[in-house]
C-alpha cells in the first residue's frame, strides 16, 4: 500500500507574521551582545584598515597622508617581517607539537590508578594556572640564569653548566617556557579522551591478543584523534599570539632571532610610532590567522562528522 505525500500548505500572511515575530523574539535578547561585539571588535578593525592606507608617524606631526597599498608592499618586502613570520611558525609548531606529545604521555600515566594520583594531577595542572608573565620570569631567572639557574646547576654535575641559555638559544628558551605552560592543557584534553573510551573496546582488543602497544596504536590513538586535533588547533590559536614570554625573556633578541609577529607589531607601533606600517602589519596578521583557523576548523569539523557517522 502506497501513500501519496500531500503538498505543504502555503502559509497565510498571519502565519508568516507569527513565524517572523517568533524569530525576532529569539534574536532580540542576543542583540545587546551582538552590538557590543561589533563595537569592540569590528569598529577598531575598520579603523585599522583606514590607518593601514595612511602614512603616519606620531613623531612627525602633520605626516599623515594617503598612500594606498604602499604600506602592504613594504610589509611583504620587509626582511624583518619575514623573519618574524618564520619565528612565529617555529614557536607555534615547536610548542604545540612538543606539548601535545608530552601531554599524551602524561595523560596515559594519569589514566592508570596509583596512590596519590589526584595530588600528581593537581601538581601537573599548576603551570597552566600561572600567569604567563610570572612563568616567563620564573624560567628566565630561576631556570635559565647562567650563574644561579637550576638548569646549569644540574649540568655542572656532568662537567657543563656555563651556558647563557636566553642569550645563546633565545628561541629554544621561549619554546621551553611555552611548552611548560601548555603541556597541562594538552594533558587534560587527552585525558578526557582516554576516560571517554569504552572499556569494552579495550577488553575486546585484549581478548583478540593485542598487546599494549598495538592497542594504543590501533584502538586508542584513533579514538583520541579528535581530541588531539582540537588541542592542536586551540593551542596554535593561543600560542601564535605569544607576547609575554618574548617581552619578558628576550625582548625579541638578540637582533630579531626571537621576534615573532605580535612582538614585531608592538615594536612598529609603540617603539617606532609608525601607525601606518603597524596597521598594515596587523591586518596581514589577522587575515593570515583567519585563513589558517578556517582551514583547521573545517578539518576538525570533518573529523567530528566522520566520527559521529561511524
Amino acid at each position: 500500500m502506497t501513500t501519496l505525500a500531500t503538498p505543504m500548505r502555503p502559509l497565510t500572511q498571519v502565519e508568516k507574521k507569527a513565524v517572523r515575530r517568533e524569530g525576532w523574539s529569539r534574536r532580540v535578547p542576543l542583540l545587546p551582545g551582538l552590538i557590543f561585539a561589533i563595537i569592540v571588535t569590528q569598529l577598531p578593525f575598520l579603523f585599522t584598515l583606514f590607518y593601514s592606507l595612511q602614512s603616519w608617524n606620531l613623531v612627525r606631526p602633520g605626516s599623515q597622508h594617503f598612500v594606498g597599498l604602499e604600506n602592504y608592499v613594504r610589509v611583504f618586502t620587509d626582511s624583518t617581517f619575514r623573519q618574524a613570520a618564520l619565528n612565529t611558525i617555529l614557536i607555534t609548531a615547536g610548542c604545540v607539537i612538543v606539548a601535545m606529545l608530552l601531554g599524551i604521555g602524561l595523560a596515559l600515566l594519569l589514566d592508570r590508578a596509583f596512590p596519590g594520583r589526584a595530588v600528581v594531577r593537581t601538581l601537573l595542572i599548576t603551570p597552566f594556572l600561572i600567569m604567563p608573565v610570572a612563568g616567563a620570569l620564573l624560567w628566565k631567572t630561576t631556570m635559565f640564569d647562567p650563574t644561579f639557574g637550576l638548569v646549569n646547576a644540574v649540568l655542572r654535575l656532568f662537567g657543563a653548566g656555563s651556558t647563557a641559555w636566553v642569550a645563546q638559544f633565545p628561541l629554544t628558551s621561549v619554546i621551553t617556557s611555552l611548552v611548560w605552560q601548555w603541556t597541562p592543557f594538552m594533558m587534560l584534553l587527552v585525558l578526557s579522551g582516554l576516560q571517554s573510551q569504552p572499556a569494552e573496546v579495550l577488553e575486546a582488543a585484549s581478548v583478540d591478543g593485542a598487546n599494549r602497544w598495538q592497542t594504543f596504536v590501533l584502538v586508542t590513538l584513533p579514538h583520541l584523534r579528535r581530541y588531539i586535533e582540537l588541542g592542536v588547533l586551540l593551542g596554535a590559536i593561543y600560542v601564535v599570539n605569544t607576547f609575554d614570554q618574548i617581552y619578558m625573556m628576550t625582548q625579541g633578541g638578540p637582533g630579531t632571532s626571537s621576534t615573532n609577529l605580535p612582538f614585531y607589531l608592538y615594536q612598529r607601533a609603540f617603539l617606532g610610532f609608525d601607525i601606518g606600517q603597524a596597521a598594515a602589519l596587523g591586518v596581514v596578521v589577522v587575515v593570515g590567522t583567519i585563513i589558517v583557523a578556517t582551514v583547521a576548523l573545517r578539518v576538525i569539523f570533518k573529523s567530528f562528522t566522520a566520527g559521529e557517522e561511524a
